[in-house]
């Protein structure tokens, strides 16, 4: 110790810190990756109407969209290029790492992404089933479910996240019941109390429904209003997922005839990093009494929780005392940002560019001759369904038409563009996804690579 001033000769001997050098240093070598990524996602745009995506040099067939190989060929290639070294990588290690990411990811920037809908919601649709049972059957958040065979209810089109939580918490996936829809991809009222009525009869205890906003498939909003009655008369908590569908609620042209009965539901689940936009994972569960999600999720916990026992929400501020999660990330700063960035109008924007762009890709569609479309009419949401069949005429073998499907769309990769498909009675069909952003062009191209494409098949 320095009799002078006191300090330690080891504290004068430390290096001083420099992490925000560091850190500022690494995010300016990483931007300057990522801007050149998101420039060539731009750049493509120019040329998607040619039915074409830009080629771009690499070691595979690629486009500005993804280098495209099967999966296995793809396993070795980055176990050669991202291999695990003992050593310390530095700066270098960490932007070739980088490089190799970028390298081979699909450019979801890239106008030509018209696929998946991306997940997030499953963990509030779980959540949303814990909450349900517990307040509805008090006695399980300890005991179990005892006795009782608890049965969930879902649509035909549902999310299959239903089955999955049914599975993670000991309630089993052969207890959910999936009800019959009709020819527009919407839960059938009757036929769900019918199923309530039959499980009764069993001996069973129908305890929740999973009603969905914007299904998977055609993107269909459930009957609400009818659903909600029901439930409440069988003393059932009415959950609507809305991950894909709920955002909806910005628009003031589509909300009241999608989303009427919505504000019935004891819970629902909306994500806006589907169709609004914002980063992945932001998923919300709101729910219509939180002090319901306390009283069925809150356990004692002295080593993390040093505050009273509360009787009002209102004055929780630990939310592992309203979710089965101890730590997670602040997601909900996303959705806050971007709402203080674009204006809550940007969104409104974005979701009637959504509808009015899936509108357009359907009359494109209709009037070519060469396509059968299958949606519901006037579209439900943000997806179009349809089969490649020259001159209008649909195959008669289901078989043929999943081939033919699934031959086009995994060529069309080559061309920069990435569509899904589903099953359908009629074999596999195209499903896609559009959004606010997607351009007029970017949709002309498809259409034009899609007839292209069938014809170099041999379709």
């Amino acid at each position: 110790m320095s009799a002078a001033n006191g300090t330690s000769s080891h504290a004068q001997s430390e290096v001083p810190l420099n992490r925000a050098e560091e850190v500022e240093d690494l995010l300016t070598s990483i931007q300057n990756l990522i801007i050149p990524f998101i420039a060539a996602a731009d750049e493509d745009a120019k040329t998607k109407h040619t039915g074409h995506g830009l080629q771009v040099k690499g070691g595979g067939p690629r486009t500005t969209l993804v280098e495209h190989h099967p999966p296995k060929k793809l396993e070795s290639i980055l176990q050669q290029e991202m291999e695990i070294n003992e050593a310390a990588g530095g700066k270098d290690g960490l932007l070739s790492l980088v490089e190799t990411i970028l390298k081979y990811s699909v450019n979801t920037w890239d106008q030509g992404f018209l696929d998946k809908l991306q997940p997030g919601g499953s963990a509030s649709n779980a959540t949303a089933i814990v909450v349900a049972r517990n307040t509805l059957y008090p006695e399980t958040k300890t005991n179990g479910n005892g006795d009782r065979k608890f049965k969930l209810f879902t649509s035909a089109h549902g999310h299959y996240s239903v089955e999955k939580a049914a599975n993670l918490y000991g309630l089993g996936s052969k207890n959910v019941i999936s009800v019959p829809v009709d020819k527009a991809g919407r839960i059938i009222p009757s036929e769900f109390e019918r199923l309530i009525k039959e499980s009764k009869g069993r001996g069973e205890t129908p305890f929740f429904l999973n009603a969905t906003a914007g299904t998977t498939v055609y993107g269909s909003f459930d009957p609400f209003e009818a659903l909600a009655g029901i439930s409440k008369k069988h003393n059932m908590w009415f959950h609507i997922d809305g991950s894909w569908g709920g955002p909806v609620i910005f628009s003031t042209e589509h909300a009241a005839t999608r989303l009427a009965g919505a504000h019935l539901a004891d819970s629902i689940t909306i994500n806006p990093h589907k169709m609004l936009g914002v980063p992945m994972t932001c998923s919300f569960l709101l729910g219509a009494d939180m002090n319901k999600f306390y009283r069925a999720l809150t356990l004692p916990a002295g080593y993390l929780f040093h505050n009273a026992p509360v009787t009002n929400v209102d004055n929780i501020y630990d939310l592992a005392d309203l979710t089965p999660q101890c730590g997670r990330r602040g997601d909900a700063l996303k959705f806050f940002l971007a709402m203080q960035y674009y204006g809550s109008t940007h969104f409104s924007k974005l979701v009637a560019n959504g509808f009015s762009n899936a509108e357009y890709l359907l009359a494109r569609l209709k009037a070519n001759g060469n396509f059968v479309t299958i949606n519901p009419e006037p579209l439900p949401c943000m997806q179009v369904c349809f089969y490649y069949a020259k001159n209008g005429k649909l195959n008669d073998n289901a078989d043929t038409n999943s081939k033919m499907t699934a031959d086009i769309a995994n060529r069309l990769i080559s061309r920069g563009f990435m569509i899904d498909y589903a099953p359908g009675e009629e074999g596999k069909f195209f499903r896609v996804v559009v959004n606010g952003g997607t351009r007029n062009g970017t949709l002309d191209g498809l259409v034009k690579a899609l007839e292209e494409t069938a014809a170099e098949l041999g379709y």
